[in-house]
């Protein structure tokens, strides 16, 4: 019993751990990089070497990198923390933290870039069946967040809502408000179609979590369990969708 809570323990995973490192000069390009990183991106097809850092990159992506050399490029002092996020590419998940490089004057010389892929932290794997292709076989069972330079995770089961904040996420839960730097796009990816459903451009709900569905005007709206009482928007393409998700529609 001991050996498996040790297994299961987040410093046991944390070892288990690979870590790609890029190098990054003053003017962002790539320099070198291990060959864990040369494995996980698509180093031959992008051919980032002497080139942006963000030139492998998804587009989604890029402007969550330059945010974090932005501020990695601040204040020394302000700065010390490396700056961390969550991105999303195609079946992984990767935490990623920036931090300056100087010289003895403090003047900035480079970056580095280090990455952890945490995908078998916040997924699960999903059964594959005749309408899900083979290769999308993870589903998040928890959705990471950065906070004050650390990371937390919310299990899925407690999610209310998601809703769309530009290229970020802001998480409705039970316990409150969360930040998720992963867009909606990239949730809706990943999470369980049988569970959460996105209802309109800027909202996915947990059907689980949905108290009412009703009408005002000639818009539809659903109301959730638990104290965020806002109703939510309904874009008009997915009503029929949502009323069979949740079982109201009869047949004539």
């Amino acid at each position: 019993m001991e050996a498996q809570v040790a297994n299961n323990s987040p410093l046991y995973l944390f070892e288990r751990f690979e870590v790609g490192v890029i190098h990054l000069n003053a003017e962002r390009n790539v320099v070198a990089m291990n060959d864990f990183a040369r494995k996980v991106l698509p180093v031959g097809e992008k051919q980032p070497f002497d080139k942006l850092v963000t030139s492998f990159h998804p587009e989604r992506s890029k402007p969550k990198v330059d945010f974090l050399l932005d501020q990695a490029s601040g204040c020394p002092v302000a700065s010390s923390t490396p700056m961390t996020m969550i991105i999303n590419i195609p079946e992984q998940v990767l935490l990623i933290k920036v931090t300056r490089l100087g010289d003895h004057l403090g003047a900035t010389t480079g970056f580095v870039l280090v990455f952890y892929d945490v995908t078998q932290v916040v997924s699960q794997e999903a059964p594959v069946t005749a309408e899900l292709p083979a290769p999308v076989n993870l589903r998040l069972n928890r959705i990471p967040m950065v906070a004050n330079h650390k990371v937390a995770f919310v299990d899925t089961a407690d999610v209310l809502c998601l809703e769309s904040q530009a290229h970020y996420t802001r998480v409705h839960a039970r316990d409150g408000f969360h930040f998720c730097n992963l867009s909606i796009g990239d949730l809706q990816a990943r999470l369980d179609p049988a569970q959460f459903m996105r209802v309109h451009r800027c909202f996915i709900v947990n059907l689980q979590a949905v108290a009412e569905l009703g009408r005002e005007g000639s818009k539809t709206q659903v109301v959730l369990k638990g104290k965020h009482r806002e109703p939510i928007p309904v874009a008009r393409g997915e009503v029929a969708r949502l009323r069979e998700a949740l079982g109201l529609l009869t047949r004539h």
